[in-house]
């Protein structure tokens, strides 16, 4: 998503984990309806909530990078959930949460990627994991949120060199000894196909990377590092995975999963052309990770359409990535209708991803749209032709312009919630349902034009930056 990096963010998290509800206002449906073990929680992105950009030993990632160098707004400050979170958690139980999702910065933790811990930075999530705990919120952690340190992006180039592998697995290793005991719940990379486009396709999120003019790109080639490191978090994940099996999960009993971004495609018209380039969309947006994670390779489509500039998994590389997640991590948030063109490749110039898929897709605005049977249609998909795996719901909101009084009233997201909700009952038929997330917490104000929070935590513009919290009608209505 192209705002991703645009404002902070935090999620609310409905997880398949306990049997403690509260009552919900809708007219259609109540938390009674709901299995037995349906809890509600919240999320965040360490760089979208911590803030300390700076302070105890904590050094930039590719996210301080990317947006210092084009002069957007930062996370500098952002909520600072770094020295407030323990307000921030009483806040959670205040509200009725019973789970927690979060990142952490792997800058924070080790500073320059590999080498020794931070002190500082590893009694952080000790002390904020257990300020959780405390009040009976059960932790879940995603290692990789757009956030590699700056570091290994300048030694070796990050994510589109496979020495990053190692790095990776060994931060994760030290996750794991560290905060294992609590953390049961791992998502190792958060949007791996949306972090592969957008940082290194279309060079609008972290690092930003491509080979287009006027993009604001020093470095990339869109033809090829999309694939290679989509090829890479495939692979660093299925390490990460087999250490967790290897040397933890017998003793800490958790599990470990990924996430992609998934868009729920339709076919603009009835002709068989339409339906197959929806077919088609659907495999380069979901099967180009879900293929490998579950049947050990790439999509047919892909492999004929991107030919050479799509790395190859050896026999040992594939048997490794298939089946190493114990969940598939799903972010939804958008529709999107599907068109087939014709395409002549003579005139394409640079191939990149969106040539290489070669179709119109036309996405449906965020903020007007509410399609709440898209999430039944992406779970009956994943269910029918990946067989059946276990499925988070890891993001679902709706985006709204500023405005203080919808922000109190906000009666637009109360619907939008009540509907998708709606929708997330109707899909607990699907056996292999874990849980749902929805955007929704906390946010920083400022040049931000669009949020997804229920909680706003909001800039005083004072030499202090005293930062104040207000809680919205919807906190009340999900509480």
């Amino acid at each position: 998503m192209e705002e991703v990096l645009s404002f902070i963010t935090m999620i609310v998290l409905l997880l398949l984990a306990s049997s403690r509800f509260g009552k919900c206002s809708s007219d259609v449906y109540s938390k009674s309806d709901f299995p037995e073990g349906f809890v509600f929680g919240a999320g965040i992105s360490a760089y979208q909530w911590e803030g300390a950009v700076d302070e105890d030993g904590r050094k930039p990632s590719v996210w301080d990078t990317f947006l210092h160098s084009r002069k957007m707004d930062n996370g500098d400050i952002a909520c600072d959930g770094y020295h407030k979170y323990k307000e921030d958690v009483q806040l959670m139980a205040e509200t009725g949460l019973h789970a927690f999702r979060f990142s952490i910065s792997w800058s924070r933790l080790i500073s320059n990627g590999r080498g020794s811990i931070n002190p500082k930075g590893l009694q952080f999530y000790k002390n904020f994991i257990q300020e959780l705990v405390k009040h009976e919120i059960e932790p879940h952690v995603t290692l990789h949120h757009y956030d590699h340190p700056q570091y290994l992006e300048d030694d070796y180039g990050g994510w589109i060199n496979r020495k990053i592998i190692k790095d990776f697995t060994a931060y994760a290793d030290v996750c794991f000894r560290e905060f294992g005991n609590h953390v049961k719940f791992w998502t190792t990379i958060n949007e791996a196909n949306i972090f592969s486009i957008g940082g290194y396709n279309d060079g609008n999120s972290p690092p930003g990377r491509c080979s287009f003019p006027g993009r604001s790109c020093l470095l990339g080639n869109s033809s090829i590092e999309t694939y290679i490191v989509g090829h890479n978090l495939l692979l660093a994940h299925a390490s990460v995975s087999r250490l967790y099996k290897q040397k933890y999960k017998d003793i800490q009993g958790g599990s470990v999963g990924f996430s992609l971004f998934s868009m729920y495609f339709t076919p603009s018209t009835s002709s068989k052309d339409d339906k197959i380039s929806t077919q088609r969309a659907n495999d380069f947006y979901l099967g180009w990770m879900l293929e490998p994670l579950i049947y050990g390779d790439y999509p047919d489509a892909m492999r004929k359409t991107i030919g050479s500039r799509l790395p190859v998994f050896s026999d040992e590389e594939s048997e490794q990535v298939k089946g190493s997640s114990d969940f598939i991590g799903v972010i939804h948030y958008v529709t999107a209708s599907v068109t087939h063109i014709d395409i002549n490749p003579s005139l394409l110039g640079i191939p990149d991803f969106n040539s290489d898929m070669g179709q119109s897709i036309n996405i449906a605005s965020m903020r007007t749209v509410v399609s709440p049977w898209a999430m039944e249609g992406i779970l009956e998909y994943i269910k029918q032709n990946y067989g059946n795996p276990p499925v988070y719901i890891l993001e679902n909101g709706k985006t709204m312009t500023q405005d203080l009084e919808l922000q109190q009233k906000d009666t637009p997201r109360i619907e939008y919630l009540d509907a998708y909700i709606g929708a997330v009952l109707k899909a607990v038929r699907y056996e292999r349902l874990l849980c749902m997330v929805i955007y929704g917490f906390v946010r920083v104000t400022g040049r931000v034009q669009e949020y997804f929070w229920i909680v706003l935590c909001q800039f005083q513009r004072s030499p202090s930056q005293e930062i104040s919290q207000t809680l919205c009608s919807l906190v009340l209505w999900f509480s």
